[in-house]
């Protein structure tokens, strides 16, 4: 029997995937509003920026410090304008199989950013992921397997970059983790807001509305239940093992998909199972081969 600690860990990271296995909602609750993704990002994350400032307001120094972490702060940033823009347009369920692509992208990475060079089972795993996208993105009336809409090129940027801060994470784990967070927070505040700035210059995204109660309490709401998420990846993370900790994590998309397909905004076809189950074996046996690399 797990000790409780253990369990709650356990609990923690599954809060962590619940809420942004969920995520799409709110993104799409808010665009009704008339607040376009990036906006809410941008948002919300300055939201959690100031009140992590509140409780650690020497966390800024260590950016200062550790110039690397600025490496963090666009890895993460654009990891959150992929994937919050992507679930609030696209298919819900193909969004998230395509950002957990990111298995994949880590091989590829880790070896000239970590020295970690790629083994037979690795590679082995990289070419099941990639089979698995090919399936999902291939239709009979593409002749390449390639993204069909901006929501699936979005997901396969912010899948890239999510696994670019996995590894930051880990080059970086010297640094204090308040700057790591802040980074990571003030990442989805900047990188948000440059992207919309620029959206709204090419006439893709649309300025903010008017204040209103409506979208502004559902907008503060989002950004407690992201800094929840996030302490609570933290604590368990910090008392689970790092193969415990991913195979709990998949999770996430469990809740994506079944919330999305019970309200219409994701759907199950045949291609997207096949492809996803490829995706998600993939992301399985990284997680048990994770202390054998």
């Amino acid at each position: 029997m797990l000790r409780f600690p253990k369990a709650l860990a356990a609990a923690a990271l599954v809060l962590n995937a619940l809420l942004y296995g969920v995520s799409w909602w709110p993104f799409r609750a808010l665009q009704a509003y008339g607040l376009h993704p990036l906006w809410a990002t941008a948002i919300i994350y300055a939201v959690s920026v100031l009140f992590l400032l509140l409780l650690r307001p020497r966390a800024w120094r260590g950016l200062m410090r550790h110039p690397m972490l600025w490496f963090l702060v666009l890895a993460s940033g654009l990891t959150n304008v992929g994937f919050n823009w992507a679930i609030t347009v696209g298919d819900v369920v193909r969004v998230v199989l395509l950002f957990y692509l990111m298995p994949a992208w880590v091989v590829l990475l880790a070896w000239p950013l970590l020295g970690e060079r790629p083994t037979a089972g690795s590679i082995a795993r990289l070419v099941l992921a990639l089979a698995g996208v090919v399936i999902v993105l291939k239709t009979p009336a593409s002749p390449w397997p390639v993204p069909e809409s901006l929501a699936d090129g979005l997901a396969l940027m912010g899948g890239f970059c999510f696994a670019l801060t996995n590894i930051l994470l880990r080059k970086l784990n010297q640094t204090p983790s308040e700057s790591r967070m802040l980074a990571m927070f003030g990442g989805g505040a900047v990188m948000a807001s440059a992207a919309a700035l620029i959206g709204m210059g090419f006439g893709v995204v649309s300025s903010l509305p008017a204040p209103a109660l409506d979208w502004a309490g559902l907008a503060l709401l989002i950004s407690f239940a992201f800094l929840a998420g996030n302490l609570s990846l933290q604590y368990g993370a910090a008392h689970l093992s790092a193969s415990a900790t991913s195979l709990i994590m998949l999770s996430e998309v469990v809740f994506a998909s079944v919330s999305s397909v019970l309200v219409g905004a994701g759907e199950l076809s045949l291609r997207t199972l096949l492809g996803g189950g490829l995706i998600l074996l993939a992301s399985l046996l990284s997680v048990v081969n994770f202390d054998k690399r």
